[in-house]
């Protein structure tokens, strides 16, 4: 189905690997385009209750495929037809979204991972803000994410210097999640995104749309909109198990409904 990435829906997770290992998973459009897809098919698929991004081989991914740019390109009109609606379309998926960040996350490599819910990293991972070294601003929503994570001073240090952040630098910063050894990293990210997926979907969907609305919104229009939302959570079969798990004394069976 796929050319430039893997897609595969196994226990309750949608995996979507970045597959070209031999440009360390470097972005071409294609690849833009089927990362879109393959969101839009982890969204509609009831099975799939957790999503995790990850990449193939000893890269997460190393950005744009510079093989691919020259200097009659618009790099405003790339933007707006490949990246942009790529991280909208992870902006706007209610599923949990996991970055298993295996090796280096460099330019908009680093922008996808921004662009997650959660960042697991292997110690052997590492993030970096590269745009500067090629004359060019961070972009694929990292200013925004990356502001919002450290802070906008911070953000101007990682963008502007352009260094090297390494996995334990990064969880220090707020920038991961969780950090694993290299040998414990496929098992670690698998137990994570499990416990994610087991959690009731309906809510955490809610929860990003909130997150979503907290920024967009006038506080008192936000209180309506969580108001509507608590509405549909209350009305979910998930909900009702959690009451009576409560009430029963035993841990809840959520079942994403």
């Amino acid at each position: 189905m796929f050319e430039t990435i893997q897609y595969e829906l196994k226990e309750g997770i949608a995996w979507l690997t970045l597959n070209r290992p031999d440009k360390l998973n470097a972005f071409v459009a294609q690849m833009n385009r089927e990362i879109k897809e393959a969101l839009r098919m982890a969204s509609k698929d009831d099975n799939a209750r957790c999503i995790v991004v990850t990449g193939e081989g000893r890269a997460f991914c190393s950005g744009q495929d510079l093989s691919e740019v020259d200097e009659q390109m618009d790099h405003g009109q790339v933007l707006r037809d490949h990246y942009g609606p790529m991280i909208l379309e992870i902006k706007k998926t209610e599923k949990p979204i996991i970055a298993a960040v295996n090796g280096v996350a460099a330019g908009a490599g680093f922008s996808l991972a921004l662009a997650c819910d959660f960042r697991l990293m292997s110690e052997k991972a590492s993030y970096i803000n590269a745009f500067i070294h090629v004359g060019l601003i961070p972009d694929s929503g990292n200013l925004f994410y990356l502001s919002q994570l450290v802070g906008a001073a911070k953000a101007a240090e990682i963008s502007i210097l352009g260094e090297k952040i390494t996995a334990a630098q990064a969880l220090e910063l707020g920038l991961a999640t969780k950090v694993f050894s290299p040998e414990d990293f496929v098992a670690e990210v698998e137990a994570f995104a499990k416990g994610i997926a087991a959690k009731p979907t309906k809510a955490i969907g809610l929860i990003k749309r909130g997150l979503n609305d907290v920024q967009t919104l006038p506080f008192e229009e936000y209180l309506q909109r969580e108001a509507e939302s608590q509405r549909i959570a209350g009305l979910t079969k998930d909900h009702v198990e959690g009451i009576e798990a409560f009430k029963d004394k035993r841990n809840p069976e959520f079942i994403g409904k």
